[in-house]
């Protein structure tokens, strides 16, 4: 439960526009981005942001001192505190700007780790986030370890009782991931269970990813009829939802929610939520959810599909863009993006908020799963009548002949089902 001095946090975001970063992103895009994850957090109240233009980054404190008194004396009128970087910040950057304005400072990893911690709900995600945060901040031994006591859903980089003294050392962060690794080795085998049930259920799974506040829940939520937490907020989704639906050719497919993506995601999160989304990595078919309303919407996508290939998705798992919140734009560029839809077969333009489109959507993912599937014939021995009882409940079993040495079995799969298959 956040308590009551957590929840009214004076924050104030600065985005670095770096001169001499050469593939740095547009400042104002990303200014309203930071602001937009800083409003993620509910006991932040965003008293003001601002793009600082520098020539180049200073070694020990980022900005000029010029600057730095500037910026000290605004965030001293508008009684800051917490200041946000959206950007990296070294410890020793971070630790020499604190002593500088009297105020917190997070940069935008342990800003995306805060909100992951505050919104993560299975026991697996808590851990995993927790993981993230201990590696995040071992080389930061600045602040007091007291997060690791709290009882909000938060790592405590936010607000809490102040950081009067450095209580953790290397080893005191090295004891606590060790033990978090114990506990997540326990949680795997329930993971495990999970996987084991999900490879029986005879259906294809289409799973939705895309950048975070693409409206991926709300399309989930029209499709499914579920009640899915939909807000226009960064990161509002985090722990995987699956729901079953039929298509309107009466194909049955589990569909997944997953968790939005975001441009310089923490390494840390990468591999710690990798096996959340292992809908995503054995998926028949991905639905890439783009909100091309937003300006950056190109830049989005080239984001999602790097972060895809960084956790392993075959290139060959088919996928369509779904070009969602067309309600937000006007007649001109909407017929313009219809226009360029209908030129390719992998494009469909949507609005999930009211609905435009969907049908067609859902049509060609039922045209889609069945151009996925492929025959092929199998010989089973008497004695593997394992595999021969769950290619029958996943209903892929055409035909079947026995022989004197076992069975013959014409089948017709996914390459998901066939990569399971061979697994047992």
């Amino acid at each position: 439960m956040i308590q009551d001095d957590l929840r009214h946090t004076r924050a104030w975001v600065i985005r670095p526009d770096i001169q001499t970063e050469s593939n740095r992103p547009a400042a104002e895009p990303a200014l309203q981005e930071a602001v937009a994850l800083a409003e993620a957090l509910p006991e932040l109240d965003v008293a003001g942001a601002e793009i600082v233009r520098l020539p180049r980054a200073r070694a020990g404190v980022l900005f000029g001192s010029g600057k730095i008194a500037e910026l000290g004396a605004r965030l001293k009128a508008n009684e800051i505190e917490l200041v946000l970087i959206d950007g990296p910040v070294t410890p020793v950057q971070q630790r020499n700007l604190e002593k500088e304005w009297d105020v917190k400072l997070l940069d935008r990893t342990g800003l995306i780790l805060e909100i992951f911690a505050d919104r993560a709900r299975t026991r697996e995600g808590v851990l995993q986030v927790e993981l993230a945060a201990l590696s995040y901040q071992r080389t930061r031994l600045v602040r007091a370890w007291t997060h690791l006591e709290r009882q909000r859903g938060g790592l405590g980089f936010v607000g809490g009782p102040g950081e009067t003294q450095i209580e953790a050392d290397r080893r005191a962060i090295d004891d606590a991931i060790n033990r978090i690794r114990r506990q997540l080795g326990k949680v795997v085998k329930t993971r495990e269970l999970h996987r084991a049930a999900r490879a029986k259920v005879p259906f294809p799974i289409v799973a939705l990813v895309g950048y975070t506040n693409a409206g991926k829940s709300t399309l989930f939520n029209r499709v499914t009829g579920a009640d899915v937490l939909v807000k226009d907020m960064l990161f509002a989704t985090l722990d995987p939802t699956m729901r079953a639906v039929q298509l309107p050719a009466g194909r049955e497919v589990i569909l997944s929610d997953t968790v939005g993506f975001i441009s310089d995601l923490p390494t840390e999160l990468v591999a710690a939520f990798r096996a959340t989304l292992e809908e995503v990595l054995g998926a028949d078919l991905i639905l890439h959810v783009r909100d091309i309303a937003h300006k950056e919407t190109h830049i989005q996508a080239k984001n999602v599909d790097d972060i895809l290939r960084t956790l392993g998705v075959d290139e060959e798992t088919p996928m369509i863009e779904v070009w969602n919140k067309s309600d937000l734009l006007g007649k001109d560029d909407l017929d313009a993006m219809r226009a360029q839809a209908a030129r390719r077969d992998d494009v469909f333009v949507v609005s999930a908020l009211n609905g435009a489109g969907v049908g067609d959507l859902l049509d060609a993912i039922a045209v889609r799963l069945e151009d996925a599937t492929q025959a092929c014939e199998l010989q089973l021995a008497f004695d593997e009548g394992r595999k021969r009882a769950w290619l029958f409940e996943q209903g892929v079993v055409q035909s079947e002949t026995q022989t004197e040495d076992g069975f013959v079995l014409q089948v017709e799969w996914t390459a998901r089902q066939q990569s399971l298959y061979y697994a047992m």
